[in-house]
């Protein structure tokens, strides 16, 4: 009898562990990616309910989105680290200046390889002034570059250039204003040489990207 025990034991176990082998959802991604979870390795509290939402997986629905923000609110000046709701979504259209790997950062447990860092996407109003703080960047993140790789999209770094550099596009994604770059957006804190961005509000993670016409 006990061995009949063990052997619907073994069964069901090995049933469970089959099941953290199933495809990277948005439910599954939103505890863990890679064993890094939704805080990352921060410590700081703070830090780890920014990586949080950094690390959100579930996509904006209609009533997320608010119609009123657009390229040219966000690049407004003055201080604007209370302009904005990171509850909220927004789509956005602008023309891509630049497509980079994102740092090594605590959100993705400060892994190093290319496909598991965020990558970081820079819009202009005018590709004809793109002055570093006339610019707002909006991330690609692992968890959502696992999402379009279970649907047959390749949002690695190097083809999201091939496809979208140069190129005038409508972005959408969840609204965050990433505090780590707060000192070096002109819109938080003006006239500094170090500046290279407009402004620390960002589409993090951006969940949608087409081309349109300007």
């Amino acid at each position: 009898m006990n061995r009949v025990y063990y052997v619907i034991f073994t069964i069901i176990l090995y049933s469970c562990k089959s099941d953290t082998t199933v495809p990277k959802t948005a439910e599954v991604l939103e505890n863990y990616y890679k064993d890094c979870g939704t805080e990352g390795n921060a410590k700081d509290a703070n830090l780890k309910q920014l990586n949080q939402l950094k690390n959100r997986s579930n996509l904006p629905t209609e009533q997320d989105i608010n119609p009123a923000i657009s390229l040219e609110k966000i690049l407004e000046t003055g201080d604007d680290e209370n302009r904005w709701n990171t509850s909220q979504a927004a789509t956005i259209k602008g023309y891509i200046i630049d497509i980079k790997k994102g740092g090594v950062e605590t959100c993705n447990c400060k892994m190093k390889e290319e496909q598991d860092r965020d990558t970081h996407i820079e819009l202009v109003l005018d590709p004809m002034h793109e002055g570093k703080t006339k610019r707002m960047v909006v991330e690609v993140t692992p968890r959502i570059r696992e999402q379009m790789k279970a649907q047959g999209i390749n949002w690695s770094t190097r083809s999201l250039r091939d496809q979208f550099l140069g190129r005038w596009v409508k972005v959408t994604g969840w609204l965050l204003f990433d505090q780590e770059h707060a000192d070096e957006a002109e819109n938080t804190k003006p006239g500094r040489d170090r500046n290279w961005r407009a402004s620390a509000w960002e589409l993090h993670p951006v969940t949608s990207i087409e081309l349109v016409n300007r």
